[in-house]
């Protein structure tokens, strides 16, 4: 695509101008060398009636010609011309269409810029809004050239960020009063909360804004947004054209934890984190990276690898089958109903007291004492009786709660470890720290039940106070002394951790898991492919500690 490309307007119609040619006498679906429109054999300008169907990447003026194309009919107000041009032409006429009779925007110009391969990316600017309200819209976005796959035509690849970067498959751009009211989201001391200051909180604030916008009493404007695909999710607003009035909402979230957790997040790719009360179960901070729609530190599906240890732990505790200074076997790795189970880097510790097993995290050691339990899916019936998982969580905002699956023989015994089909992501993992070292599950949330009047998850037991004497124990030894201590080093005060690495089938480098605790804040991470707990996660969540 030649630098510099626009749209203009000549005679009262959108044309595309490069190079200072206007195209307005052009036939734009003739191309370079002739041939018939958009429906015909010689769409592009490359093939014609009787030439054989071509094969192989768009080149360059392939590339140039189908973006031209495309751009102009889509600034024309020309949606079915401009869809006959993508590789497909259904969804596409959709989209397009919605952009000028539901989301209102006028006056487009498109401005191409240069061509990268087969990569085009461009500018669109133009006008948004009903009789009532108008401003100025200005967005980049980029598509891809390719081949028709019958017909060898170049074709634009049909994607919804075409339209717009943050359009995804089902959804469409609308411009009208908006769904639900403003809010102004207010941390737990009252101050304000933006998706500017906070990127992770995006959705998040979206979420409470359709949940709560009209019980905080705020009054809806006028707003640009996309309409999901699915009803039960909230919109998204793109341009505000009045604000309307927005209710003022207090969360639980901590302004000063969420900067450092949105901070540490940043450190590694695919690294999520959520911090809460241990007392309460008040959540003070949910940061995810990339910060996206979907966030992994909350709705994440993910094997939680020896974080997990703790509530199995607290299990052996409870049911008396050992205590932290009981004597255990950590050879390098132990079959249990036919399945191999390793420790990492497959090293043995002998015989060693089971706090020292937990601190260094013996896989071997917790395998063994599954018979001593007397049930191989003792585990998800104790997760559910003292660590709420199980029943659905109410949050305020829509959460993943944790799921043990039942299992038998080998299966379950990968469960004990955090392996095998357990599913917890790191908002499951702070709940179970808080509940494993203060004795009693507390449903964790963002907004006040109060406001809502919605009713919490509760568990039917609490932990005894030896177990959570003993649990608190060997979370401070793992700190000091374990696996842990590194990462933990520059947190000071009563405190306590866990590290987990969770190795999935097909995938090269483990996820990366910590759980830890200081004064009344607890803290869990994750990283994708990010290895040894203490690695990746362990950071993160020292680094929020420190904020507290």
């Amino acid at each position: 695509m030649r630098s510099g490309a626009k749209v203009a307007v000549v005679g009262g119609a959108f044309v595309l101008v490069a190079g200072g040619v206007g195209y307005g006498g052009y036939n734009l679906y003739t191309g370079l060398t002739g041939g018939s429109g958009p429906g015909g054999s010689g769409q592009g300008g490359i093939n014609t009636q009787n030439a054989p169907v071509r094969t192989g990447p768009p080149a360059p003026e392939e590339v140039r010609s189908a973006s031209d194309a495309f751009f102009a009919a889509w600034a024309k107000g020309e949606p079915g011309t401009a869809a006959q041009l993508t590789n497909n032409a259904a969804d596409a006429t959709a989209v397009l269409a919605s952009y000028a009779d539901e989301a209102h925007i006028s006056g487009l110009k498109i401005t191409p810029g240069t061509a990268v391969g087969t990569k085009v990316p461009f500018t669109v600017t133009g006008k948004v809004g009903t009789e009532d309200a108008a401003k100025p819209l200005s967005y980049e976005s980029s598509l891809t050239v390719v081949r028709g796959r019958t017909t060898g035509k170049a074709l634009v690849d049909w994607q919804p960020t075409v339209v717009h970067p943050e359009l995804r498959k089902g959804e469409t751009l609308k411009t009208g009063t908006a769904s639900a009211p403003p809010i102004e989201a207010v941390d737990r001391n009252g101050k304000v909360l933006t998706r500017e200051d906070h990127p992770s909180l995006g959705p998040v604030l979206d979420q409470l804004r359709k949940k709560y916008g009209e019980k905080a009493d705020g009054k809806p404007g006028v707003e640009l947004f996309i309409e999901p695909a699915e009803a039960d999710q909230p919109t998204r607003t793109l341009l505000t054209l009045s604000k309307g009035v927005p209710g003022k909402l207090r969360t639980t979230l901590d302004a000063g934890v969420q900067a450092a957790a949105e901070k540490a997040v940043k450190r590694f790719e695919g690294g999520s984190v959520v911090a809460l009360s241990r007392q309460s179960g008040a959540i003070r901070a949910i940061a995810s990276n990339p910060a996206s729609a979907f966030s992994p530190a909350v709705s994440g599906t993910k094997a939680p690898g020896s974080t997990l240890k703790v509530m199995t732990a607290a299990m052996f505790l409870e049911k008396g089958v050992l205590n932290p200074g009981t004597t255990v076997e950590c050879p390098p790795d132990v079959t249990y109903e036919g399945r191999k189970i390793n420790n990492l880097n497959h090293k043995g510790y002998g015989n060693i007291p089971f706090s020292r097993a937990f601190a260094v995290s013996c896989n071997s050691a917790f395998i063994k004492q599954i018979r001593k339990v007397g049930d191989d899916g003792a585990l998800p019936a104790f997760a559910a009786s003292h660590f709420g998982i199980g029943p659905e969580w109410q949050t305020g905002i829509s959460t993943f709660d944790g799921k043990i699956p039942a299992g038998q023989g080998g299966e379950a015994a990968a469960q004990y470890i955090g392996q095998g089909q357990t599913q917890f992501n790191p908002l499951n993992i702070a709940s179970i720290t808080a509940t494993a070292t203060t004795g009693t599950f507390r449903q964790p949330y963002v907004v006040p039940a109060d406001l809502d009047g919605r009713p919490f998850a509760k568990a039917p037991s609490s932990l005894s106070a030896a177990t959570v004497q003993g649990i608190r124990s060997m979370m401070r030894l793992t700190a000091t002394s374990g696996t842990a201590a590194k990462a933990m080093a520059s947190v000071g005060g009563d405190k306590g951790a866990k590290t987990g690495s969770a190795e999935l089938d097909g995938q090269e480098a483990s996820d990366s898991w910590f759980t830890g605790y200081a004064g009344d804040l607890t803290a869990a991470a994750m990283v994708l492919k990010g290895g040894h707990g203490g690695d990746a996660a362990g950071p993160i969540v020292a680094s929020v500690l420190n904020a507290r």
